[in-house]
């Protein structure tokens, strides 16, 4: 770290200077805040020292012009005047902190360790956040939302940690993906990723899955088999749908992640494993486990670190963005746009399947017209909801048959704008035989 000494005394001066050189800082110094304005004009600090009652100007007006020059520099305030007053003056126009004197320059370097350690995390956090941008496949990361940006902080934190993680949310919503990301980001990156859906497996060959099992363990067991627990050592294990889990594995899940240890199916053999276990569930485990389903101990162990993703429809100002992206993964640099009608379908739609029903979608789309504009007649029917029918017109004064004559002329024009003009498409979207849709046109003049 670069610091700056300003302080006229010149044996604290001097002091300073030679012990921070000593523990590794890089240190200027001057005696007087003048020359200290010239160096910041030349070098970037990472850290101020100054003296709150100097000639020429005083510490706090120092302060204001270094964060002027230098918004990122942090200042220390250092005085042999200390009082409450002082330092709530010097903390508002800025200050990191302030410390009177005498001090030991020993309280002195703790306190730049400190913010030494804060700085590295902002760097860390800065480069988490670059990591997340380059991760772009993660398509379920995409997100400008509130809800989505407070999983990316979210995600910054935990990526580092080896803490246990609970994904919940909608099928569909991506929470493997978030998963993928925790594990790529995080130290056990290069170790072995190991994942198991623990809803395609009965009882019994559930438990020799996750823990293994000997030799003869049951009929069927001619050799002994490694569980994803030891595949996973010094790694990740990702269980998703682990609300599936039926009660009696649960006890074993438990104390494996309690203790990190368990035995193979039919063995006796205490083994030991290092694994840091994502899990996804699609149901609240917590009103499960009120309901007997599922073992509350377990589901506290598995919610150290709760992650819980918002489903689509209650986030749609992402839609463009995840358009975007699976465009650019489908559609090959192909010209594929969507029209304003579709996209107003795309937002209209509530999204039963969240963001892989979107990305289906995208890619049928990007293999029927991946060189065209997308327009409604390409969209699959069941995205036409009723929220696209207009609101029945009504005007004061109009006879019965007027507004009825309105509102079906309305309707009409709204489903053939909906389908791109297409007549067959209308009719079928407003369950009439074509003929009698193409009379209702001539007899309107559309």
């Amino acid at each position: 770290m670069n610091i700056l000494v300003v302080e006229d005394e010149d044996i604290l001066r001097i002091s300073i200077r030679d012990d921070l050189k000593e523990v590794g800082f890089k240190v200027a110094v001057c005696r007087t805040p003048i020359p200290a304005l010239s160096l910041l004009e030349t070098k970037k600090y990472d850290v101020a020292i100054v003296d709150y009652k100097m000639p020429e100007m005083d510490g706090i007006t120092l302060l204001q012009k270094i964060k002027q020059k230098q918004p990122d520099c942090a200042v220390i305030i250092i005085s042999a005047f200390g009082t409450i007053q002082t330092a709530v003056e010097a903390m508002k126009r800025g200050a990191y902190d302030y410390i009177t004197k005498p001090f030991s320059n020993e309280e002195l370097i703790l306190m730049l360790r400190r913010i030494q350690e804060v700085f590295s995390l902002k760097k860390e956090n800065i480069k988490l956040k670059e990591q997340l941008k380059e991760q772009r496949g993660y398509h379920s990361l995409i997100g400008e939302s509130k809800a989505m940006q407070q999983i990316h902080n979210l995600l910054e934190i935990v990526a580092h940690s080896n803490s246990t993680v609970l994904i919940t949310g909608e099928t569909g919503s991506g929470k493997e993906v978030v998963a993928d990301a925790i594990h790529y980001l995080g130290p056990r990156k290069n170790n072995p990723y190991i994942k198991v859906c623990c809803a395609l497996f009965s009882k019994e060959i559930l438990e020799s899955e996750l823990f293994g099992h000997e030799e003869g363990a049951f009929t069927g067991a001619v050799h002994e088999k490694k569980g994803r627990f030891e595949l996973a050592d010094e790694g990740t294990l990702f269980l998703d749908d682990v609300d599936d889990i039926p009660l009696d594995i649960q006890v074993k899940l438990l104390r494996v992640l309690q203790h990190s240890q368990f035995e193979r199916v039919g063995g006796t053999e205490t083994r030991t494993v290092d694994v840091r276990v994502i899990a996804a569930s699609k149901v609240n485990l917590l009103e499960k486990a009120r309901r007997g389903e599922f073992r509350e101990d377990l589901y506290y162990r598995l919610n150290v670190v709760p992650i819980e993703l918002p489903p689509l429809r209650e986030r749609k100002e992402d839609l463009p963005l995840f358009i975007e992206a699976f465009i650019k993964k489908y559609a090959k640099g192909e010209q594929m746009t969507i029209s304003s009608q579709a996209m107003n379908l795309f937002h209209n739609y509530h999204w039963p399947g969240n963001v892989r029903e979107l990305e289906n979608i995208i890619e049928r789309l990007a293999l029927i017209a991946p060189d065209a504009t997308i327009m409604p007649a390409h969209l699959p029917s069941e995205m036409f909801c009723k929220d696209i029918i207009p609101p029945i017109a009504w005007k004061e004064g109009n006879s019965y048959d007027e507004i009825m004559k309105e509102n079906e002329i309305k309707l009409i024009k709204t489903a053939l704008e909906m389908v791109g003009g297409n007549k067959s498409k209308a009719a079928r979207f407003l369950k009439l035989k074509p003929s009698t849709l193409r009379s209702k046109i001539e007899k309107f003049r559309l």
